[in-house]
């Protein structure tokens, strides 16, 4: 139902998705899956079960995995944290005395997926959603940028569960 699902703007290719009716959980997954060299994430809500196995399943490959979760959203027993923690991916709680609202996926340093969808299966079913999915490495590092700063404030817990 997406009237304009790709547009090119200056050269950029930009992808967009809305939940539930476009699946961006499954796009999402699959897009993860073409990871060849790194995978950054910041969420403020991460238990989508799909996404959090190609994570896992890339990272066996020798994709560098790196992430920050909100710290309350990452405590809840749905949470793709601990799973994460329990596999030693480079994945911790946030730092900063507020909350991390961010929904941001970097990919290989080149793609950015980011909008209001949470990685849950809730987003993808349930809520009236949205992400972009953009091609332009300069946009990526510029996230990256974000995403070092927030890495930098990170902490986390020793593995409890």
């Amino acid at each position: 139902n997406t009237v304009n699902p790709q547009v090119h703007v200056d050269g950029t290719l930009i992808e967009t998705c809305f939940a539930p009716e476009d699946e961006c959980g499954l796009q999402i997954a699959e897009l993860l899956f073409t990871a060849e060299k790194s995978i950054h994430f910041m969420a403020f809500s991460f238990t989508h079960d799909d996404m959090g196995e190609v994570i896992r399943e890339r990272a066996d490959e020798g994709v560098l995995v790196r992430g920050v979760f909100e710290t309350r959203s990452s405590e809840t027993d749905y949470s793709e944290f601990y799973d994460m923690l329990k596999d030693h991916l480079d994945v911790y709680q946030d730092g900063n005395p507020y909350t991390l609202h961010h929904k941001v996926f970097i990919i290989d340093e080149s793609i950015v997926v980011m909008g209001s969808f949470n990685f849950s299966t809730n987003a993808d079913e349930s809520n009236d959603e949205n992400i972009l999915i953009i091609h332009n490495e300069d946009i990526a590092a510029a996230y990256l940028m974000e995403f070092e700063r927030t890495y930098e404030l990170a902490e986390t817990k020793p593995y409890e569960k």
